[in-house]
């Protein structure tokens, strides 16, 4: 199936966006969502892997499973070659869903360009915000140091590539008056 994504970066603004296009009437199947349900089902399969100090009460300690995982590439590699294939799963059965009820809905995908191949688009569009406004935000939303929240986005492809590979690019540079117009175009273009 091939999808209409949104994506951007970590901090750029893709919840704001998501909940301006349920606001119009359009459903939004969140990959992060279904990312921290799989991760919560894969506990014990977290725990033989990574350890006992990564989940607490049946419930993974994503915080302390992504500070392993935002430094270490390998151990990123491991913990998605344990989500991806449900995590791919449940996006094809909410899409099969909502396309048998005829709702327009668009997919989430965070990492949707650092995965190119996993998930075929019909459009892509990605939230851009500058790279210090997303470190900015991401040290306020999570409370991370500098380093730590340089460090997250180290991980991800640059905003700039991911804005250049876009169909649309929403600028998400400025106020929330002007988010708001960027996504009223995009949603033209999405009616059309």
């Amino acid at each position: 199936m091939r999808y209409i994504i949104l994506t951007g970066g970590i901090a750029s603004g893709k919840s704001s966006v998501s909940n301006m296009l349920l606001e119009n009437g359009f459903s939004v199947i969140d990959a992060d969502k279904i990312a921290h349900e799989v991760l919560d089902k894969k506990a014990d399969e977290i725990t033989n892997t990574f350890g006992d100090g990564f989940v607490k009460d049946g419930k993974v300690d994503r915080k302390k499973l992504g500070e392993l995982v935002f430094k270490n590439e390998n151990q990123r590699e491991i913990l998605e070659r344990i989500l991806h294939k449900e995590i791919y799963k449940k996006i094809e059965e909410a899409a099969i869903y909502l396309k048998r009820q005829n709702k327009p809905f668009v997919v989430d995908i965070p990492l949707f360009f650092e995965k190119e191949g996993v998930y075929e688009s019909a459009l892509t569009a990605v939230v851009y915000a500058p790279k210090e406004k997303q470190i900015a935000r991401l040290m306020q939303r999570n409370g991370l140091t500098k380093e730590a929240a340089c460090s997250r986005l180290a991980a991800q492809l640059d905003i700039e590539q991911k804005k250049t590979k876009a169909d649309v690019v929403i600028d998400n540079s400025k106020d929330l008056i002007h988010l708001r117009k960027e996504v009223e175009k995009f949603i033209a273009i999405l009616r059309k």
